[in-house]
């Protein structure tokens, strides 16, 4: 914009210089080639260039500002709402004491005091979470053995009918031993995951709840 208002002078100064010239003398009178008019619309000119090249800049500014914050509130979506929320953590009994087994066949544990289940994936009344999420998990599961004189406690995580992880107590004079395992699988929508005891074996709670079956989702695929 500053080089057009310099153009327009110059071309000013060219147009009332030929009139001179034609004339012989300066007209007296106001004219488009007036000088002083021509110095005036030059600089009006220049400085409204500038205003434009300022807000131009502004303009840029804003852009970018409203690039970021369009990032920012992806992020926050992906963070927040875009991700199914899948969580449970359950233990054993929701009341009374005493050991849960023996069973003829191997059978998945049903944990039945529900501290927490976002999601309702897990199913209190068979003991089984179900994925309805595609995705990466943390499962974890722990163990008190039978309070009989000779310990007979073993359990394992399996996915639908894959054996993962276990824990088992059938050895020692002791009767209050307990322990726990985890994993992280994969699982596709319809997976299932659950604890099993074993045949012929057996587990104690009571209201410390020793035996507990937990496990979150870490992210979807």
């Amino acid at each position: 914009m500053e080089k057009i208002a310099v153009l327009v002078l110059v071309l000013g100064c060219c147009f009332c210089a030929a009139d001179t010239n034609e004339t012989g003398q300066n007209s007296e009178s106001t004219s488009p080639c007036d000088m002083c008019s021509l110095t005036t619309i030059a600089l009006n000119v220049g400085t409204l260039g500038e205003k434009v090249a300022n807000m131009a800049d502004k303009i840029t500014f804003l852009e970018t500002k409203l690039q970021n914050t369009d990032r920012e509130v992806l992020e926050l979506r992906s963070l927040i709402g875009g991700t199914p929320q899948v969580a449970f953590s359950a233990a054993l009994r929701d009341s009374g004491s005493g050991d849960i087994g023996p069973f003829t066949t191997a059978t998945p544990l049903k944990y039945k005091k529900i501290f927490s289940n976002y999601g309702d994936c897990y199913n209190p009344s068979t003991g089984i979470f179900t994925a309805t999420v595609s995705g990466v998990y943390f499962f974890r599961f722990s163990m008190f053995n039978n309070l009989s004189p000779t310990p007979n406690s073993v359990v394992c995580l399996k996915k639908n009918n894959e054996r993962l992880t276990s824990v088992w107590d059938v050895n020692g004079s002791d009767s209050n031993d307990m322990g726990s395992n985890a994993a992280v699988i994969s699982l596709k929508v319809g997976d299932n995951v659950y604890v099993e005891l074993q045949a012929n074996r057996l587990v104690f709670d009571d209201a410390g709840n020793y035996n507990t079956f937990s496990g979150f989702l870490l992210f979807t695929m």
